[in-house]
């Protein structure tokens, strides 16, 4: 930001980072173990490049505590419960991360006391960390990093969550609710007119069918169906979501030279390469209130890249760390693949859950590297890195970096996801390179 608080002429708050200014951001961090002293691995040279930065940004999706001694419970049914140890947060730390988001579909594994518990062992970490708290405007709020180029803020808020987990203000003698900070989606379904009235037939010859006639929707069995141009998903954000999270953005940048936003959802779904609808407009309209940098994450996969305004846009960074053994699985979630705890081992389960859905995409990602020069990003460097899709289930989900043609794979796979977004990125010595124009900070 400008010293007077101005925005700058592309209508965004002014960024107001020293020269050399270095954002790192990587994707979903599903950790059961520390992995930074794992030399075998090859994590070291991934483990230099968050390092080196300024800012270092992941997204945890594990809770972190002594399972032998919590007194809490698992909170979800028919799912894994992601945890950790507490030398988590150390080896977290050592790997060069200095802030994460605690806002997605797992903050709540293990309930209330889960969540906090992780919450007191990054504190205690020193790890800077947003999307949480003991009310929605503990949850939304901004929090700082100071470093040596700049004062760095984080919101953090996920689209994808598990209903009880999100926060609440308080409202007359109602307390407030702890949680996480959310993104309420409102689900629809697009067809072609012709469909569409199929539907409204459909709908119409039902017992109590809605008696409001609207020529663009229909409601049939619980899904809303609205005309467009093909078949597909649908979302519409809630207002209210979008004005306390771009309250807290314009907020956090008055507070902060830089501001980094993170958006963990699933939408449309985990089976797609390209973004939700609503998001790209978000996306921009977070930029224009002042993030310098928007970060996706949730679907597991890599999405496209767009730069805004001479902001970057990751879609979705996919999977950094995919250490999927858990050590702890819910009974219910043994039940729905038909295994048994007292005959079964954890590795059984998740060959068995894992079949269709664990692809080799799952396990590419890239490390991004952000370089600011003069308050405008100058240069984006995208590092590709494997996460050990063929290694036996002991070694399999920790960054390394992508031999040649691996690397050369998932920078072209990027090329064409990005190219819709206008991006171009050219790939020198397995690395992708954005190299960020005039025109483009407009």
């Amino acid at each position: 930001m400008t010293q007077d608080g101005k925005f700058d002429n592309a209508g965004s708050i002014a960024t107001n980072v020293a020269d050399g200014f270095t954002m790192v951001a990587v994707g979903d961090l599903m950790m059961r173990r520390p992995i930074i002293k794992n030399q075998r691995s090859g994590f070291g040279d991934v483990a230099e490049i968050l390092q080196r930065a300024d800012a270092t940004f992941g997204n945890l999706e594990t809770n972190i505590f002594d399972v032998r001694a919590f007194k809490g419970s698992p909170q979800v049914n028919g799912d894994s419960y992601h945890v950790g140890p507490p030398e988590l947060g150390p080896d977290l730390k050592t790997m060069g991360f200095n802030l994460l988001s605690l806002a997605n579909n797992h903050t709540f594994d293990w309930g209330l006391e889960g969540m906090r518990e992780t919450g007191r062992v990054l504190d205690q970490t020193g790890i800077i960390h947003a999307g949480m708290g003991e009310n929605l405007a503990q949850a939304v709020a901004a929090r700082y990093l100071d470093t040596a180029r700049g004062r760095v803020a984080l919101v953090s808020f996920a689209a994808t969550f598990t209903p009880m987990s999100r926060a609440c203000d308080p409202a007359g003698e109602a307390p407030g609710r702890p949680g996480l900070a959310a993104l309420r989606l409102k689900n629809s379904i697009t067809a072609p007119p012709e469909m569409l009235e199929s539907l409204r037939r459909i709908s119409n010859a039902l017992p109590n069918s809605p008696s409001r006639e609207d020529e663009d929707r229909v409601v049939l069995a619980g899904a809303t169906f609205k005309i467009g141009d093909k078949v597909g998903y649908s979302f519409e954000a809630n207002p209210r979501d979008i004005h306390e999270i771009l309250r807290n953005v314009r907020q956090g940048k008055q507070f902060a030279d830089f501001l980094i936003v993170s958006n963990h959802g699933h939408e449309p779904g985990e089976w797609s390469q390209e973004p939700p609808d609503y998001e790209q407009s978000l996306a921009r309209k977070l930029i224009d209130a002042g993030a310098d940098a928007y970060v996706g994450h949730g679907p597991h996969q890599l999405r496209g890249i767009e730069i805004y305004k001479g902001r970057p846009i990751f879609y979705s960074l996919g999977n950094f760390v995919f250490d999927n053994l858990q050590t702890v699985e819910g009974a219910d979630y043994f039940a729905e693949y038909g295994k048994d705890p007292r005959i079964d081992t954890v590795a059984d389960l998740l060959v068995e859950a894992n079949k269709g859905w664990a692809i080799a995409e799952f396990y590419e990602s890239i490390v991004t590297v952000s370089r600011f020069e003069g308050n405008q990003l100058a240069e984006l460097k995208l590092i590709p890195v494997e996460l050990g899709y063929s290694e036996r289930l002991a070694n399999r989900g920790v960054p390394r970096l992508a031999p040649w043609p691996d690397a050369e794979a998932i920078l072209e796979r990027l090329q064409r996801l990005s190219k819709p977004f206008g991006t171009h990125i050219t790939i020198e010595n397995g690395v992708g390179i954005i190299r960020v124009t005039s025109s483009s900070q407009r």
